[in-house]
């Protein structure tokens, strides 16, 4: 049954409403914002809030934005008296609730009132799982078409989005997925580019200046790839910024407060980049965080504190020969993978995906590929 939380200043009317309505709803009291936002934050989430206006400290206008910041989804209701209504009335206009309510309030008309709340509370879950299912589906295809096309591309982005994940993670921020998408696709922009330019520099191999710019341009070409797709310009702003010198500030088209997590995250990308650099030069993670420690003024000490306790990608998978037949989704190969005529097609300690599989399995058919491997397999 969803959930609804009654926030007033008043223990007796909150138990008026908790009286009044504990047949029909399953419903939470709190007495006063800090004590509602603490239950947002413990016993959430909620579909509905239905907060007073009139509390000391904290007035529900002021309550139920807070609300609006912390559980987006979450459909907020403000009561109010006749000498409220002008309040009442910018509050709804500034978006910060779905309805208000005066007081006082017949049972009929709060039990539809809450009814109705609930009913656009799972209508905006059911559209937003509906499109992250949409969304993670097409992220799923470009990171297949990555993994096909460029397997030293594909390896470092895996590589990048364990460290984004834990980072994030660490630092609480909200729809991680955007993250974690933003990572697994921060290379999407080197399939326009040969693999032996993009092998050069993972390997911090000198390289002409019209090389060098030709890969520097990358995240903006993986952004311009990204653009076009709904829900994922977020995404792809945060891929354009990872070799910027300066992030900026401002995010296009994102209001805030989401666009300082958005910030943030093309922040921690940036950072997860530098660290896969350095780690990639066989530097330990304590040599590795000194080194970023000279950058602090692009990443933020907080940031680089973070990667104090970071974990290493390690699988738990054993090392062993198998036939390039039969190879298998999920093994990480140990070795780079080369047609007998020399041409890279999966880089050491990348993972076999579904379309990388078929690929692999087309050559080994065709006694392109060497008869055994190098993996490490599922224990």
């Amino acid at each position: 049954m969803d959930k609804i939380l009654f926030v007033d200043d008043e223990v007796a009317v909150l138990n008026g409403y908790e009286r009044l309505l504990h047949r029909e709803f399953e419903v939470s009291i709190a007495l006063g914002g800090e004590q509602g936002l603490a239950s947002i934050r413990g016993n959430g989430p909620y579909a509905v809030v239905i907060s007073d206006m009139r509390m000391p400290g904290m007035n529900g206008a002021q309550f139920l934005s807070q609300v609006r910041q912390k559980a987006p989804d979450t459909v907020r209701m403000l009561l109010t008296g006749y000498a409220d209504l002008n309040a009442a009335m910018d509050a709804v206009n500034q978006g910060n609730i779905f309805r208000f309510l005066t007081k006082p309030c017949e049972k009929e008309i709060l039990v539809k009132a809450v009814t109705t709340g609930i009913e656009q509370y799972r209508l905006v879950r059911i559209e937003k799982e509906l499109l992250e299912k949409t969304v993670m589906g097409c992220i799923k295809v470009l990171t297949d078409v990555l993994s096909a096309a460029s397997p030293e591309a594909f390896g470092k982005s895996r590589r990048i989005a364990h460290y984004v994940h834990q980072l994030v993670l660490k630092f609480n921020l909200t729809s991680t997925w955007r993250f974690d998408a933003a990572a697994t696709l921060s290379q999407l922009g080197c399939i326009t580019l040969d693999n032996d330019l993009i092998q050069q520099a993972y390997t911090d191999t000198k390289m002409s200046p019209e090389d060098q710019a030709r890969f520097n341009a990358h995240p903006q070409a993986g952004m311009d790839l990204l653009a076009c797709i709904p829900r994922l310009e977020p995404i792809a702003w945060m891929i354009g910024q990872q070799l910027t010198k300066k992030i900026p500030d401002v995010v296009p088209g994102v209001p805030e407060p989401s666009a300082q997590d958005i910030v943030l995250g093309a922040k921690i990308l940036k950072l997860a980049l530098a660290f896969d650099d350095l780690r990639m030069k066989q530097l330990s993670i304590e040599d590795a965080i000194g080194l970023l420690q000279i950058r602090r003024s692009e990443f933020g000490q907080d940031l680089i504190d973070g990667l104090e306790d970071i974990v290493p990608p390690i699988a738990r998978k054993a090392l062993r020969k198998v036939s390039s037949l039969k190879l298998a989704v999920g093994m990480i190969v140990e070795e780079e993978i080369r047609t007998k005529e020399g041409m890279l097609l999966v880089a050491k300690a990348q993972e076999i995906t579904p379309a990388l599989l078929i690929k692999l399995e087309n050559r080994a058919k065709a006694g392109q590929l060497e008869k055994e491997i190098m993996v490490l397999a599922p224990v």
